[in-house]
């Protein structure tokens, strides 16, 4: 299987065919074609090319999968004895991407984007696509109070839903969250507070955001 390294956003990334990847924010909507440009090096079927610094005319092709931003990171400054301090919060805008082909210099792309990518993530609800259930699986649900702004009255309010666990919310689209809003339980609170993005980032091992607001505050 051919593989790249490539260049984007002052980072290098190791890539093959259909693999997904975060990287600094691409312009470019979701279900679009993207081309990488910046290939430092290709290997594969025992040859490898390094370039000087690019290999000359070779490409990686990806679909965009989604544009989201990252974990909060917060940066705090204190000066001893200045009574100066400086608190500042950072998002960063990521952008999700499947690649497609490595191409080697001279050929041409054959695969484009299937358009049905955004809810195709791999990581996204554990790789489950969305669906309403009548009960919790295995008898119990989530405990989605780890998703920042749900309280008991959001959880209640997804439960009668038919939503009890994190890979649901997580498999969410802008249409199944549009008609969760439509009820008027949720208060347009799903997209604007990230709610989506948040149980991705649980499923995928990471801190819940509250904890970490919690623990700052």
């Amino acid at each position: 299987m051919m593989y790249a390294v490539i260049k984007t956003g002052g980072k290098q990334y190791r890539v093959a065919a259909d693999e997904i990847l975060e990287v600094e924010k691409l312009d470019g909507e979701p279900g679009s074609l993207f081309k990488f440009g910046e290939v430092l090096m290709l290997g594969g079927n025992g040859t490898v090319a390094v370039g000087k610094p690019f290999v000359a005319g070779a490409a990686v092709t990806a679909e965009i999968l989604e544009q989201g931003r990252g974990p909060k990171t917060i940066n705090f400054k204190k000066r001893r004895r200045k009574n100066s301090r400086r608190k500042k919060g950072h998002r960063q805008d990521l952008t999700t991407v499947r690649v497609l082909e490595v191409l080697a210099s001279g050929q041409a792309a054959s695969k484009q984007p299937t358009g049905d990518g955004v809810i195709a993530r791999a990581f996204r609800g554990n790789g489950r696509r969305f669906e309403v259930l009548t009960a919790p699986e295995g008898g119990r649900g989530d405990d989605l109070s780890l998703i920042g702004g749900v309280g008991p009255k959001y959880a209640e309010a997804f439960h009668k839903a038919g939503i009890f666990h994190m890979w649901q919310i997580a498999a969410m689209t802008k249409q199944n969250i549009a008609a969760l809003e439509a009820t008027g339980h949720f208060g347009h609170r799903i997209e604007s507070e990230e709610w989506v993005i948040q149980a991705q980032e649980l499923i995928n091992g990471r801190p819940p955001r509250a904890k970490i607001d919690q623990a700052h505050a």
